[in-house]
């Protein structure tokens, strides 16, 4: 999969591109008919098809490997939406802190990134707690590793962010200091389409 072209604030993929990832996509959805089963792929196609900066957002979302899905679809809206289906945290995401205020309050080894500017730059939402809660309803996700998640503002004005995983046939919220990284914590995003 290769990583789409920006050019000024324009996101757009080739139509090469295009192919390559509605290749990845509709196996996937095919494959995974229980997180989706009043959708057909043609619907989705066709709606992707004529969002090209969603279409570059999802192509983001699969190369830093998020493994992206529909998951649902809007009651009022009628949009998709789709999740980072990957079994553990996407790779392409992992050891990086909660956000910008967290990465520059640490002294040393500072990771490359954070989750929230990472999150914005890619066009996508990092998943709220209840989301988390829902999507793991789907499948069994993050048993090795653990994803960052929306923190509420009361919580990140100490200093402390939220992530989650699943354990013990559980989903377990904890907390951290938001400067805080671990090779095996990244995020999950979702993306309305």
């Amino acid at each position: 999969m290769t990583k789409g072209k920006k050019a000024g604030n324009h996101k757009e993929l080739s139509p090469e591109q295009r192919e390559e990832l509605f290749s990845v996509l509709k196996p996937r959805f095919e494959t995974n008919m229980n997180r989706h089963k009043d959708l057909e792929w043609a619907e989705v196609q066709a709606k992707l098809e004529t969002n090209s900066e969603k279409l570059w957002s999802l192509n983001e979302m699969e190369t830093t490997g998020g493994e992206p899905d529909v998951v649902g679809q809007g009651k009022n809206t009628g949009e998709l939406i789709f999740y980072d289906c990957s079994a553990e945290s996407p790779k392409g995401r992992r050891s990086v802190c909660y956000d910008r205020k967290g990465l520059e309050s640490r002294k040393k080894y500072k990771p490359e990134n954070n989750a929230v500017d990472m999150a914005a730059a890619m066009g996508i939402e990092i998943l709220t707690e209840e989301q988390y809660r829902k999507f793991q309803e789907l499948g069994k996700f993050d048993m090795k590793t653990s994803s960052w998640v929306q923190t509420p503002p009361d919580i990140r004005e100490r200093g402390g962010a939220l992530f989650c995983d699943y354990r013990y046939g559980h989903v377990f919220v904890y907390h951290n200091g938001a400067s805080s990284y671990y090779g095996a914590r990244g995020f999950r995003g979702l993306l309305r389409i």
